[in-house]
This record gives structure tokens, C-alpha cells and sequence, in this order.
């Protein structure tokens, strides 16, 4: 039995063939250095303290001078150099390395087996594959993600070469475990390119993306890569997205892609029937897609006449759209975007295949009024009876009489033609009765799949507490809630998605919503990620503040707050504010009483729960009575459960002989823990 002395060690170990491992009752244990089982021959340690090496980690060396990459050696780390909360990716397997690596001072970090294996790569050593050569075009391996699995050279699938799977773990294409060190390439002249790590993270000189993982064919002195797939593209492409083949054709000069209206160099195709050049990725666009910030189908077209459309502006980005070029277009009305735009996050589109084309799933809306009983001249109904409510419903414009009332539905104060009940406090605005009760909604990524996968069914509900899963308010009116995956999402957000451009009083120019900003809210000053934008000038603003009502009440004044957006006076004494008694930034939005010169913090105003009707009746729980809603103003009740006074949102006891009152935070925790 061979003995070896291990300086990360402090016994000797003893090498063991696969007879010896499974004798000691040890089949199935862990190495010591690289985590992963050990599989005969191993060694193992001569004292039995449970110490496991492969025999591969036993004989690695403390220094490796790879071929693949000449400029540092790689040493050998016991614990990847992260904190607690960095992941350290191995850059060769992209899996995550845990424990013994090999690193390079250029922040290159590789398993044990990773850093060994593509070394046998480049010295040809491939006894360790051949025996396990195995050719099958129909064989498609999946990841630990669930990906289909890729190349772990050059990064592209599997399924569509001939490949080799090795007993390690990794599987390359056939070609790949045999590619030349060294390529003579018409992209550069110059120099020879080498094989090696991408290790600068530079990008390709052809396709201009940058691949951190695999190899790439490099000139450190010119400082360019080339991807293995770009370096020796196929001559010629055929895919089901374009009726003819492509054709390769070596450009010198740059050229622009007639698929996505980008630039491209050096590899291009051509379709000599449709005379149109492209990049080699923009061949399998997707011809049909549904685009979760649309609710139809959007096409996929080389060029579109612009006098179809009213506006040429990308729904996502909302910059011009060049019709010269490719781009994506809703058939059924005035949407269009850049193809890079639509195509920019997978999580928010899925494909739609050319066979379920013709299949479209419409939004089919299904009244909320269960029957109108009366109608006006103009053909409004005047009176209805809606599914929500048990009495007849009366439509109303006199706004100057119930401005004080909020709508049951999106709880905001009546502005607009309303619905109300002659026998009890019960209002709706007209557009809010008239929602359908079930909804195809786009603009949502199920919490089941954590992808955009097509339109989800959300269906109209009410009756119970909720907390809307995009502006985070709690609150008992209607909204809308996800067939699949239960997401809650409120009337006022529901409005604003279905917006292409808001117009807000406080300023003159629409905005709309750019997703992928970072940057500052011009009404309330923190930082945000995606904002609702001015293309014409410096103005932003985060989802909280786009959507603060216009109007509000507070105890604190008798007449109706209105948000405003300027300053009033620059006096610094006034800027303070008469609810709380601090100091308010004048350059953020407040509400204020012209009447009364009252100025006050949006969030004092608004609070946690100014989305709860105060006197509607709360039923979950456990008391034996119906429990409501109430704001006390001059009498403040001890809570049952704390024994503080009432003075935010509480439930009290509808029975006039029950003395039950306790706050909304105090119940909170035992009726539902999602609030």
C-alpha cells in the first residue's frame, strides 16, 4: 500500500484502490480538498481521522505554469480570497468554488480538477477522454440551473455538434478538445492568435460580446480575443426564422445589421434572395414574440413603412425606431421596438411558435355589472347592479357633494363620474365599475416561474386585506390577483401599467417609464432603480411618488390636501411641517391647504394605511363580532392588546355593547403574517 506525506496533513496517508475504499466502510466520502467524492484510487489517512484526497488533489502542485495562460503562474489557495457574501466563480465550469483553488493575481480562480484538465488540453494529454468518447447528436445535458448544457470550451450547445462527455463532469464538442494553439486569422494579420483563458474579460473583436467563461483565441500584444465559434464560423446558416440560407461573407469594414440596426465587423451573412446582411446571432431572432410591456403579439419584420405608425418611439426606451432596420412591431396597434430592446431581458419575453401563430389569446372581458336596470339619453347606465355590491348602484356627477367620499374600489377620492349606494357608504367611480372581472395582464413575471411566460388571467377580487405586490400598500379595496402564482396587484397600479405616458399636473412634458435607470426621484430624493422619466428635460420619478394621489383628507385640516409640487414661499420659517413639526426640504413634494396655509410630509399625510377605508368592516380574525375600521380623532380608547391610546389605524367592535378596540398593528401579527 503506497504512503504519502502530505504537508496539508499532519498523518501520513495511505493510497487505496477501490476494493480497500469500500472495505473500510467508507464508499461514499468527500475530499478534503476539493469537496466533491472520492472515487478509488484515493489516498486516505493512515491514522483514520477522516481525511479523503483524490489522488488528482493529492498530487497537485502548490505553483501551476499553465500554457493557457503565460503571464502568472497559479497558485494554490487553500479558501477562495471573498468575503462571506461573494460567490467565487470557477472560470472555467462557472460553478461556484468553495474550498482549495487554483488563482492567478488577475482574479482568475479555477477547481483543482479545472485547472488540471484544460492543462491536459493544451498538452494534448487526452487519455483521460478517449475512453469515454461518446458520439450522439440526440444527447442533451443539463446544468445544474436546468440550461441546456454548453460547451465548457467554447460555450456554445451541445446538442447541435458531435461532442465528448467525460466521467468528470465536463462535456466538450469533439472539435473543441482538438482545437489548434495557435490560428492564423484574416481578422489579424498581425500576429498569430493563441489559445487561452479570456482573463482581461476583453470583448470579441467580431461579435463585440464579452464571454467570461471557456477560451478564447487572443493577441495580448494588440490586445484583442476572438471567441472559439467566431474564429471558424460555419459558411453557411439555415434557420426556420428566415425562409432562405445564409451565406458567410468576410467583411473588413464595419457593417450594419439589417435584423437589429447595430453595428457589425468582420463575420457577416448574407441572403442573396432578400438582400439583407446580418450578424451571425441576429439569424435566430425569434420571428414572434409576446413582450411582457405589451399585451399582444409583436412581429418581428426587416423593414416597416413608418406612415403606419403614428409614433416611431420604442415602447422601452422610448427613442426612435430607424425603419431602414429590423425591428419589432405589434400588428394590431401603435407599438414598435428596437429588436435589441425587446430582446434585452429573457425574463421579459417568451417566444410564440410560427405553428400557435394564428392562436391568439385575447383578452375577453367580462362585465363587473351584473345588469343595468336604467339607462340616459346618451346611453349611460344610470342605474346597475354590480357583482361586488348588494344594492343598486346609482351613476352621479356631482362631485361637489360626495368630493369627501372615496371610491371603494382604488380608494382614492371621488374626482370623476361615480356609482354610489342610496343606502349605504359605498362608491365607485364609473371607470372603476366598469373593470372586467378577469384580466389578461402582460406586465408581470409569475412568482412561480421568476420569467415572463405570456399574459396571466388576474381576477378581479375584493372583500379582504391585501398588499399590492408592486407599490407595497396594504389596503382593502379592489385589485386584481394572479391565477397562477397569487400576486396582488391594486387598481392605481394596474392604470399606471396600462399607460404608454403619464402626465402628471407638476409638469408639462409626458413621462414614461424607463426601466433600467438608476438614479435620484426629483420628488422625494432617494435613490432609485427604474423610473418613470422626462425625455425633454432632467426630470425623474420613482414609482411611489408617480402614483400619489392629487387629493387626500387628514384630520389635521378641514379641507382637502392638495399635492403640490413647488414651493409656496421661500420664507425658511415655512418649511417645516405642521404635522410632525419638522423641517421639510422644499425642493420635495408636500401637500398643502391654500385655505388655511397648511403644509405637510407626504408620508405623514399618507402614512402606512391611507389605502384602508376607515368604516368598512373588517370579518377575518377571531372576535366573535364584526370588527371596523377607525381613525379616533379627539378620543383616544386604550388598545385591549398593548393598553396604548388609539391614535393610528385601529378595529373596533361594531356591537354598541362590546367595548373592543385594539390598533391594526396589534392584531396584525395573529390574522395573517403576509401583511
Amino acid at each position: 500500500m503506497e504512503e504519502l506525506k502530505y504537508h496539508g496533513h499532519q498523518h501520513p496517508l495511505l493510497m487505496l484502490n477501490e476494493e480497500q475504499l469500500i472495505g473500510n466502510g467508507n464508499g461514499v466520502v468527500d475530499c478534503s480538498r476539493c469537496g466533491e467524492k472520492v472515487s478509488a484510487p484515493c489516498f486516505s489517512c493512515a491514522e483514520c481521522c477522516g481525511f479523503y484526497l483524490h489522488k488528482t488533489c493529492a498530487e497537485a502542485p502548490l505553483e501551476l505554469n499553465h500554457p493557457f495562460h503565460r503571464h502568472h503562474p497559479l497558485l494554490l489557495l487553500q479558501n477562495p480570497p471573498y468575503t462571506s457574501d461573494t460567490r467565487c466563480v470557477c472560470d472555467f465550469c462557472d460553478e461556484t468554488c468553495e474550498q482549495f483553488i487554483y488563482r492567478c493575481s488577475c482574479d482568475l480562480n479555477f477547481h483543482i480538477k479545472c485547472a488540471l484538465f484544460t492543462f491536459n488540453i493544451a498538452e494534448r494529454n487526452l487519455k483521460e477522454v478517449e475512453h469515454v468518447a461518446l458520439e450522439d447528436p440526440s444527447f442533451s445535458s443539463r446544468n445544474d440551473s436546468g440550461n441546456l448544457g454548453k460547451c465548457f470550451v467554447c460555450w456554445e450547445p451541445l446538442a447541435i455538434y458531435t461532442y465528448f462527455s467525460l466521467d468528470c463532469g465536463f462535456n466538450l464538442h469533439k472539435k473543441c478538445a482538438e482545437l489548434s494553439l495557435k490560428l492564423d486569422h484574416l481578422c489579424h494579420r498581425k500576429h498569430p492568435l493563441v489559445l487561452q483563458f479570456n482573463s482581461q474579460r476583453r470583448a470579441c473583436k467580431v461579435c463585440q460580446v464579452t464571454q467570461r467563461r471557456g477560451f478564447v483565441y487572443g493577441c495580448s500584444l494588440c490586445e484583442l480575443a476572438i471567441h472559439i465559434d467566431c474564429a471558424s464560423p460555419l459558411p453557411v446558416i439555415e434557420d426556420k426564422s428566415h425562409q432562405h440560407p445564409f451565406t458567410l461573407f468576410w467583411r473588413q469594414i464595419p457593417f450594419i445589421c439589417d435584423a437589429c440596426g447595430t453595428e457589425g465587423h468582420h463575420v457577416a451573412y448574407t441572403c442573396g434572395t432578400c438582400s439583407i446582411m446580418v450578424h451571425k446571432k441576429c439569424i435566430s431572432f425569434p420571428r414572434i414574440i409576446q413582450h411582457g410591456f405589451h399585451s399582444h403579439r409583436v412581429f418581428h419584420t426587416y423593414f416597416i413603412r413608418k406612415e403606419y405608425f403614428e409614433s416611431l418611439n420604442c415602447i422601452w426606451c422610448h427613442e426612435v425606431v430607424d425603419t431602414e432596420y429590423g425591428s419589432y412591431f405589434c400588428a394590431d396597434c401603435n407599438v414598435i421596438f428596437h429588436v435589441n430592446c425587446a430582446l434585452k431581458e429573457k425574463k421579459w419575453y417568451c417566444i410564440v411558435s410560427q405553428e400557435n401563430e394564428d392562436d391568439k389569446s385575447l383578452d375577453i372581458p367580462v362585465s363587473s355589472i351584473t345588469e343595468v336596470l336604467e339607462t340616459n339619453d346618451a346611453g349611460e347606465a344610470t342605474v346597475i347592479e354590480h357583482f361586488k355590491h348588494k344594492h343598486y348602484l346609482m351613476l352621479s356627477d356631482n362631485i361637489r357633494e360626495h368630493g369627501d367620499k372615496c371610491c371603494d374600489g382604488c380608494l382614492l377620492l371621488i374626482s370623476a363620474k361615480f356609482y354610489y349606494c342610496s343606502r349605504c357608504n359605498f362608491f365607485l367611480h364609473k371607470s372603476c365599475a366598469e373593470l372586467p372581472k378577469m384580466k389578461l395582464f402582460s406586465v408581470h413575471i409569475c412568482r412561480e416561474t421568476e420569467f415572463f411566460s405570456g399574459s396571466k388571467p388576474f381576477i378581479l377580487t375584493s372583500d379582504c386585506m391585501f398588499k399590492c405586490g408592486l407599490c407595497r400598500y396594504l389596503s382593502n379595496g379592489f385589485f386584481y390577483k394572479c391565477n397562477e402564482c397569487g400576486m396582488d396587484l391594486c387598481l392605481r397600479c394596474l392604470d399606471l401599467s396600462l399607460l404608454d405616458a403619464v402626465k402628471i399636473p407638476g409638469h408639462k412634458h409626458p413621462l414614461h417609464a424607463y426601466y433600467d435607470y438608476e438614479g435620484q426621484c426629483c420628488a422625494c430624493g432617494t435613490d432609485i432603480e427604474g423610473a418613470y422619466r422626462c425625455k425633454d428635460c432632467n426630470f425623474e420619478l420613482c414609482l411611489f411618488c408617480i402614483m400619489r394621489p392629487t387629493k387626500v383628507r387628514h384630520k389635521c385640516d378641514d379641507h382637502p390636501l392638495t399635492l403640490t409640487y413647488d414651493k409656496i414661499n421661500d420664507y425658511v420659517k415655512y418649511h417645516y411641517c405642521d404635522i410632525c413639526e419638522k423641517e421639510r426640504d422644499p425642493e420635495h413634494w408636500f401637500y398643502h391647504c391654500k385655505t388655511c396655509d397648511t403644509s405637510v410630509h407626504v408620508d405623514c399625510v399618507l402614512g402606512k394605511y391611507s389605502f384602508i377605508k376607515l368604516g368598512s368592516t373588517y370579518n377575518e380574525g377571531n372576535h366573535e363580532h364584526p370588527l371596523t375600521f377607525v381613525k379616533k380623532i379627539n378620543y383616544y380608547p386604550e388598545c385591549v392588546e398593548c393598553g396604548d391610546p388609539c391614535e393610528d389605524l385601529s378595529l373596533e367592535c361594531a356591537e354598541p355593547r362590546c367595548n373592543y378596540i385594539a390598533h391594526w398593528k396589534c392584531r396584525k401579527p395573529a390574522i395573517r403574517g403576509r401583511y
